[in-house]
C-alpha cells in the first residue's frame, strides 16, 4: 500500500543552480567533454537537487525531471519515437542531439512554446510508419539512482494525451489520438518497471487537458487512465494538472482508479470544482498551492485557508508547487543587488519549497508551529502593498488621456516607403542579434566589475558594431541591423532602462535547451527615463548608406519574458510598457532612422488556455502594439518579428497589428504559415525565415532557392522579404558569415 505524502513539488530545475549543466551540454558538443563526463555532471546534479529537496522536507521528491534538453524529446526516445533521419546517427546521445538541434545533414524537430510559458519543447513527429517500443532506462536508472540515496522518490513522466496532443503527425495518417491503444501497453509496463524498482508514486503529468478539449478527447483520457489504473503491478498514480483546471475532465478522470490528482490552486474556481466532484473525497489530493510559474511571497495566511477548505473533500492532503520548478530560479541566495524591500517580497524556487513545507507543518501540527514566519510573510505582504514605486500617479494620468494608434492605409504607406527606402525585390535582413563574441562578453565582465568604465565600454561596443555593419556591407544584404552587441537579452536590456523593473544578478531559468534567461521582476508601474537605443542605432546609420533597423522588443514580450506584477491586470501593465517604446519609436525616427522593428515573438506564447479567454486578451495585445508602433510618419517602416508558435491560432490577430513588414518562423515549420496568412488575405510584407539559427546547419544556396520558390507561391515578390528565422547571437561568427551569404546569393538569383 503507498504512503501517502505530505510536501512536495511537481519538478525541480536541471540547468544547475550555477549552469552547470548548460556549460557542461556545450563543452560536450564542442569535443572538450566526453559522454562519461557530461554524465559524471549530471549524475551530480541530479543527486544534489534530490538531496536538497529532501532535506529541506519534502517527503515525497519528483525524479526523472532531469533532461539533457527536453522532457518532450526524453518522452519520445521512451517511446521510441524519434525521427527515422536520426536513426543511424552515432550513439544514443548523438541520436538525441541531433533530434534536438540538427547537424549539417539532418534537420531537427520543430520547437514551440511550453503551454503559455516561455519555455520551448520539442515536438516529436509521429508518422504512420512509426512503431511505438518501450525504452525506460533514463527514468528507472534515474529512481534507482534515488532509492539506493535513501531517497522518497517519485517518477514523474509526460501522460500519453498529452505527448499525443503535443506531437505532430507527419506524412498523413488517423489523428494521432488514434495512435492511444498502441501507446497504453507501454505506459502499463513502464508503471510495473517502476513499481520493481521501487516506486510507491508516479506522477503522471496531462497539463494538455487544461486547455479546450472536446467530449472525444476526454473519453480517450478516461480510457487512458481506466487502463492504466487496472495495471495489476504498478505504484499508485498521481494524475498532474496545472496552468489551468480540468474543467468538465475532472469529474470523468476522479472516476477511474487514479490513486492521486494535482490540483493548479492558483486558477481560479478549482478550489470549487474539487468541492463539488464525490469522487475525490477517496481520493488523495495534491494542493498546488505555491505559484510554480511566478516569483512572489505566498500569501501564506490565504494559502493555508484555501488549502484547509479541502480537507472534506479528499481523502487526504499534500501541499505542492502548482507546476514545475523549472519555470523559477534556484534561489534568492546570492542575490546581493536585490535589497529590501523588494527582496522580502520575492520567493525563487529554494523560498517556494520552504513555503511548501512550512504550509504542511502548519496543517499537520497548527498555526502556533508556524506562528514567526506567518508574521513575516504579513509585513512583507503589508511593505509589498503600500509601497509608492507600484502606483505612479504621473504614469496613470498619462494613460488616462491616451493615444492615437490608427496609422494611414498600408498602401499610402507603402508607397511613402518605396519611395525613401528604394529597396530591390526580395530585399535581405537579419532579425537583430549577431554572434555574442568572447571579445563582448569580456567588455561586459569588465564593466560589471569595474575593471573599465561606461567610456571604454560604448568604445568597444562601437568597434562591434563597425564590424558587424562591415560584414554586412562585405555579405550584401540590403537591410542592416547594428547586431546588439550591448545587449546581454533582449528583454533584460530594456527592463532594466525602465523605471518599474528590477534585474537578477543569477536568476537564470531555462528557456530551451542550453538557452538560460535572466527574467527581470516587473514589481511597479513602468516608465522610459531616457532614450535607450537612439545612440546605438544612429551610429550604425553613420557608417553605411544602406538603411539599419532600429531594434525593440515589444511590450507583451517584456512581459511574456519577465517575471509580472500580480497585483495588477497584465493589459495594465503592457499599456505601460507600450507608451515607453511609443516614445522610443518616435527618437528613433527623429534620429534619421528609417526602418524600426519591434519585436513580438511571445504574441502566441500568452494566449489563454481556454478559447473563451482569447478574444479580450488579443484585444489589449494588439492594442499595445499599435501604441508602441503607430507615432512615427507614413515613411518609417514598421517590422515586427513572430517566432516558435503555432500562429494559425492568432492569424487574425498578427494581420491586426498592421506592422509593414512581419518576419516568421517557416524553416523548421516549412513555411507552412503562410497558407494560414493567405487564408486571411494578409497583404502586408512578410519574410518568413529560411535558415533555421537554432541549429548549427549552414543551410546550402539551393536549400534556401528551394525555401524562396515555395514562399513565392504563396507570397508575390514584391511583398516577400529573405531573412533568418530569429536572431543569431547563439550561433558562431563563422557558421553565420556562410549561412548568410548563402542565404544573399539565393535571393539574387531569384531576382
Amino acid at each position: 500500500m503507498s504512503i501517502e505524502f505530505t510536501a512536495t513539488v511537481l519538478g525541480s530545475a536541471r540547468i544547475g543552480p550555477n549552469r552547470e549543466l548548460k556549460k557542461a551540454v556545450e563543452s560536450y558538443w564542442a569535443g572538450k567533454l566526453d559522454a562519461v563526463g557530461l554524465e559524471s555532471v549530471a549524475r551530480t546534479l541530479r543527486e544534489s537537487t534530490w538531496r536538497e529537496l529532501a532535506a529541506a522536507g519534502l517527503d515525497s521528491v519528483p525524479v526523472n525531471t532531469f533532461s539533457y534538453y527536453d522532457h518532450m524529446l526524453d518522452t519520445a526516445v521512451l517511446l521510441g519515437a524519434l525521427p527515422p533521419r536520426v536513426m543511424g546517427l552515432g550513439t544514443e546521445l548523438d541520436r538525441y542531439f541531433a533530434a534536438a538541434r540538427g547537424t549539417d545533414a539532418v534537420a531537427p524537430l520543430e520547437m514551440t512554446k511550453w503551454f503559455d510559458t516561455n519555455y520551448h519543447y520539442l515536438v516529436p513527429e509521429i508518422s504512420p510508419d512509426t512503431t511505438f517500443s518501450l525504452h525506460s532506462e533514463k527514468v528507472v536508472d534515474d529512481l534507482k539512482q534515488a532509492v539506493a540515496l535513501g531517497i522518497s522518490a517519485r517518477p514523474v513522466i509526460i501522460g500519453p494525451i498529452t505527448f499525443l496532443l503535443l506531437s505532430k503527425a507527419v506524412g498523413g495518417g488517423a489523428p494521432l489520438l488514434d495512435r492511444l491503444d498502441e501507446i497504453l501497453p507501454l505506459y502499463g509496463e513502464l508503471l510495473t518497471r517502476l513499481a520493481h524498482a521501487g516506486a510507491e508514486w508516479v506522477q503522471i503529468d496531462e497539463p494538455a487537458l487544461v486547455a479546450d478539449r472536446t467530449r472525444s478527447e476526454i473519453d480517450a483520457a478516461k480510457k487512458a487512465y481506466d487502463f492504466l489504473s487496472a495495471v495489476s503491478t504498478r505504484p499508485a498514480i498521481l494524475l498532474a494538472s496545472y496552468f489551468g483546471d480540468l474543467g468538465a475532465a475532472l469529474p470523468v478522470l476522479a472516476s477511474t482508479g487514479v490513486e492521486g490528482f494535482s490540483i493548479d490552486l492558483t486558477v481560479p474556481g478549482t478550489v470549487e470544482q474539487v468541492a463539488v466532484v464525490p469522487a475525490l473525497a477517496g481520493k488523495h489530493i495534491v494542493a498546488g498551492i505555491i505559484d510554480g510559474r511566478n516569483i512572489w511571497r505566498t500569501d501564506l495566511d490565504r494559502a493555508l485557508a484555501t488549502s484547509a477548505s479541502l480537507l472534506g473533500s479528499a481523502k487526504s492532503l499534500a501541499v505542492s508547487s502548482s507546476c514545475s520548478l523549472l519555470h523559477v530560479p534556484y534561489t534568492l541566495d546570492g542575490e546581493t543587488d536585490i535589497v529590501d524591500p523588494l527582496r522580502s517580497w520575492l520567493a525563487f524556487g529554494a523560498e517556494k519549497v520552504a513555503e511548501v513545507t512550512l504550509l504542511a507543518r502548519a496543517l499537520r501540527d497548527g498555526t502556533e508551529s508556524v506562528s514567526s514566519e506567518l508574521e513575516r510573510a504579513r509585513t512583507a505582504l503589508e511593505s509589498r502593498r503600500t509601497d509608492p514605486r507600484l502606483h505612479d500617479s504621473v504614469i496613470r494620468a498619462r494613460m488616462e488621456a491616451g493615444v492615437s494608434v490608427d496609422r494611414t492605409p498600408a498602401e499610402e504607406r507603402r508607397r511613402a516607403q518605396a519611395e525613401r527606402l528604394d529597396l530591390p525585390s526580395l530585399p535581405t535582413t537579419t532579425i537583430g542579434s549577431y554572434p555574442q563574441t568572447t571579445q563582448i562578453r569580456l567588455a561586459r565582465a569588465a564593466l560589471r566589475t569595474g575593471e573599465i568604465d561606461d567610456a571604454e565600454y560604448a568604445s568597444r561596443m562601437q568597434s562591434e558594431i563597425a564590424d558587424v555593419v562591415a560584414l554586412q556591407e562585405k555579405i550584401g544584404l540590403d537591410v542592416l541591423v547594428h547586431g546588439e552587441p550591448e545587449r546581454n537579452d533582449m528583454v533584460q536590456y530594456f527592463a532594466e532602462q525602465l523605471n518599474g523593473f528590477a534585474a537578477t544578478s543569477n536568476g537564470w531559468v531555462q528557456s530551451y535547451g542550453t538557452r538560460c534567461v535572466r527574467p527581470p521582476i516587473l514589481y511597479g508601474d513602468v516608465s522610459r527615463p531616457e532614450p535607450m537605443t537612439v545612440e546605438w542605432s544612429e551610429y550604425a546609420q553613420s557608417l553605411t548608406d544602406k538603411p539599419v533597423k532600429g531594434m525593440l522588443t515589444g511590450p507583451v514580450t517584456i512581459l511574456a519574458w519577465s517575471f509580472v506584477r500580480d497585483d495588477r491586470p497584465l493589459a495594465e501593465s503592457a499599456a505601460q510598457i507600450a507608451l515607453a517604446i511609443r516614445d522610443e519609436t518616435i527618437d528613433l525616427e527623429a534620429a534619421g532612422i528609417r526602418i524600426v522593428q519591434v519585436d513580438e515573438p511571445a504574441l502566441r506564447e500568452l494566449l489563454p488556455l481556454r478559447a473563451k479567454d482569447t478574444a479580450a486578451y488579443l484585444e489589449w495585445a494588439v492594442r499595445s502594439f499599435k501604441i508602441s508602433t503607430s507615432g512615427v510618419a507614413d515613411d518609417t517602416q514598421i517590422h515586427t518579428h513572430l517566432c516558435y508558435s503555432e500562429f494559425g491560432e492568432i492569424i487574425d490577430a498578427i494581420v491586426a497589428l498592421d506592422a509593414d513588414v512581419t518576419s516568421i518562423e517557416a524553416a523548421r515549420s516549412h513555411m507552412e504559415v503562410l497558407d494560414d496568412l493567405n487564408s486571411v488575405g494578409f497583404d502586408l510584407g512578410v519574410g518568413p525565415g529560411v535558415y533555421d539559427i537554432h541549429s548549427p546547419r549552414v543551410p546550402s544556396v539551393e536549400e534556401i532557392t528551394e525555401s524562396l520558390r515555395a514562399a513565392l507561391k504563396a507570397v508575390p515578390a514584391e511583398r516577400l522579404w529573405v531573412n533568418p528565422d530569429c536572431g543569431l547571437k547563439t550561433r558562431g561568427p563563422a557558421e553565420v558569415e556562410r549561412s548568410l551569404t548563402n542565404m544573399v546569393q539565393a535571393a539574387a538569383a531569384l531576382r
